[in-house]
């Protein structure tokens, strides 16, 4: 059959371009998407209309265009890493041990910085891994009060290093 040209289809065409708006309702919710699917499509529909066959079903026809364009956006982006074209370059090979060395010592000058009793405590609970209980009856105390400078020196320790979350507020 031969070819279709001339300004009939193209009318006809553009009657269906609110069918063509609401099936690219099921590809994308965005507005401005919707917009881009339903140009590429009548791009594509007219650039390529002395292929559509007379007889046959436009709106089909312009459907079928629609859900190639749609399946073949969506292949393509699932490709694509946006932004992230010389990430290998960026990326260090090795990662900076002097970050670390410095964080240690920015530790080190906290804890100093607590009184004898938060740093004792806290040495005992988090570096030895000895319970509440053992500190409470080494230290001759009750587990609560060994409990309350744990916290206050988790406190200390995140607002001498600069954290903004409260161990507090976390729990």
């Amino acid at each position: 059959m031969p070819g279709v040209t001339g300004s009939a289809v193209e009318q006809d065409i553009v009657r269906l371009v609110p069918q063509l708006k609401a099936f690219a309702r099921r590809f994308y919710y965005d507005p401005s998407d919707i917009d881009d699917l339903v140009q590429e499509t009548l791009v594509k529909a007219l650039t390529s209309i002395h292929l559509f066959q007379t007889g046959t079903n436009l709106r089909s026809w312009l459907f079928t265009i629609m859900r190639n364009t749609h399946h073949t956006q969506f292949s393509t982006g699932k490709r694509w890493v946006i932004g992230l074209e010389n990430v290998k370059e960026l990326m260090p090979t090795v990662p900076p041990s002097q970050e670390w060395a410095l964080r240690a010592k920015d530790f080190e000058k906290a804890m100093a910085g607590l009184p004898q009793h938060q740093r004792q405590v806290i040495k005992h609970v988090f570096v030895d891994g000895m319970s509440y209980e053992a500190v409470a009856t080494m230290h001759k105390c009750p587990v609560g009060t060994i409990k309350s400078r744990v916290n206050r020196a988790r406190d200390g320790l995140a607002t001498k290093l600069g954290d903004k979350v409260s161990t507090a507020a976390q729990l």
